[in-house]
């Protein structure tokens, strides 16, 4: 699975408003979301997370601040983009739960080191970026996925699932495979942060009538996912109290 990293610094008001003005100008004039996939990120949210996404735009690499600009440097210009374009959505959740906007530097296993009291994640395929965070006070982790909404090649499913899996998997077809690795990345990258533990595919057990997860080391997940012209799935662990 994809290697995330954790971490948490102090999230300090920068002067950035000539980049964020000439953000805004840019952002005026081309379409930044999809409405109808909106109402798809919408019924994924709950309370204590929030979510939100962005349409891929030219220039969306420029968004990307002075710290998060290093660990870019050798990355195509595609992956600078998707990586701006989902730290604009990152912080403009962010003002929304009444944080300022702040860097989200990459971290050492390449997710991003979040503001302290907050944690998140961010995802992006070829022309969406989504982002999805929420307070330390209500969620241990959170993870959060994307692809295009197509079938997973029949030679990759063996790699994914387990055989308690395949055996339910026809439920979600066509694209049940493809949701299924959709999960279990959401799921890594919910937990990472918490164990330190890299996870094979078959190290996480998806349950999806009862939208739940279960990793090697017995740890419970909730699931949330969405299937419409992408696959979309959210992991979390709410703060036990």
């Amino acid at each position: 699975m994809r290697q995330v990293s954790p971490g948490c610094i102090p999230c300090v008001p920068q002067h950035n408003e000539p980049r964020r003005a000439a953000e805004n100008s840019r952002q005026d004039s081309i379409v930044t979301s999809n409405p109808s996939l909106q109402v798809a990120i919408d019924a994924l949210s709950l309370p204590g997370i929030i979510v939100g996404h962005r349409l891929i735009s030219r220039g969306d690499e420029n968004a990307l601040w002075p710290e998060e600009i290093p660990a870019f440097t050798s990355s195509i210009d595609k992956v600078r983009r998707a990586s701006g374009a989902a730290r604009i959505v990152a912080r403009q959740l962010l003002r929304r739960l009444g944080r300022p906007e702040c860097a989200l530097p990459r971290g050492s296993g390449g997710a991003p080191t979040w503001p302290r009291g907050i944690t998140g994640s961010l995802a992006h395929d070829s022309s969406v970026a989504v982002a999805a965070v929420g307070m330390c006070s209500d969620m241990d982790g959170i993870g959060i996925d994307i692809e295009p909404a197509e079938s997973l090649p029949t030679e990759l499913l063996g790699l994914v699932a387990t055989p308690r899996e395949r055996l339910t998997i026809d439920n979600y077809d066509p694209y049940g495979g493809r949701l299924l690795f959709v999960a279990k990345e959401a799921v890594y990258k919910a937990v990472y942060p918490l164990d330190r533990t890299f996870l094979d595919h078959h190290d996480v057990e998806i349950n999806f009538p009862d939208r739940k997860a279960i990793t090697r080391n017995g740890r419970i997940i909730d699931l949330r996912f969405s299937i419409a012209a992408h696959i979309i799935a959210l992991a979390f662990l709410r703060v036990l109290r």
